[in-house]
């Protein structure tokens, strides 16, 4: 209970300073994505959050919506503008989550928010990262971010559901503004950003 309650006060605070403190930040990245991209400026998805529960997540767009002949859309490396790469590469991208944190549907430090059609796909010991609620950062994110394999980043969120508490939550943020400004791990080896979950062939990996 003082963990839960300790940890809801202390997202309620970063997220509403964060949103006072980088207002003209994310204004000015608003302004840049409609210029460059057209609107909308932010991207929404629907994600897994807490217990798997779907929510609505929102992101700066970092992508144009090009599409083949089919009109499918084209391939995330096709899409991926340099200016999408640079906010990625600063998590600009990730600033308009903290709305997401005022609401309640995410943390600042949690596993982060993916895809709902993943959720199947979770072998028993995965489906604990579930059991928090979805972050903005989190152990995973510190640890390597998009530059480690899927069994290395659910294995890294399990470690934090088990382990998780104040003085963890404090430093996984500390660390994540030290990675921010490294831009480390902001994509995997020959891919955009992540290539996506397969489940089982992504067990039987990868090195």
């Amino acid at each position: 209970m003082f963990y839960r309650v300790t940890k809801r006060l202390m997202d309620l605070f970063c997220s509403v300073l964060g949103l006072l403190l980088l207002s003209p930040i994310m204004v000015w990245a608003a302004a840049m994505i409609r210029r460059k991209m057209g609107p909308p400026a932010v991207f929404t998805q629907p994600r897994a959050g807490k217990d798997g529960e779907s929510f609505l997540l929102y992101k700066f767009r970092s992508m144009t919506d090009e599409r083949d002949a089919s009109g499918e859309l084209l391939p995330d490396g096709e899409r991926l503008t340099d200016f999408g790469r640079w906010l990625r590469r600063t998590s600009i991208d990730e600033l308009p989550q903290l709305w997401n944190v005022i609401r309640g549907d995410m943390s600042i430090v949690g596993p982060r928010p993916l895809l709902m059609e993943y959720v199947p796909l979770y072998s028993e010991t995965e489906r604990r990262r579930l059991d928090a609620p979805p972050g903005i950062t989190g152990w995973a994110q510190i640890n390597g971010r998009n530059a480690i394999s899927w069994r290395e980043k659910f294995a890294l969120d399990v470690w934090y559901v088990e382990n998780r508490g104040v003085m963890l939550d404090v430093r996984i943020i500390l660390l994540t503004i030290k990675k921010a400004l490294s831009r480390e791990g902001v994509s995997a080896q020959g891919e955009a950003t992540m290539p996506r979950f397969l489940g089982g062939r992504d067990r039987s990996d990868d090195k």
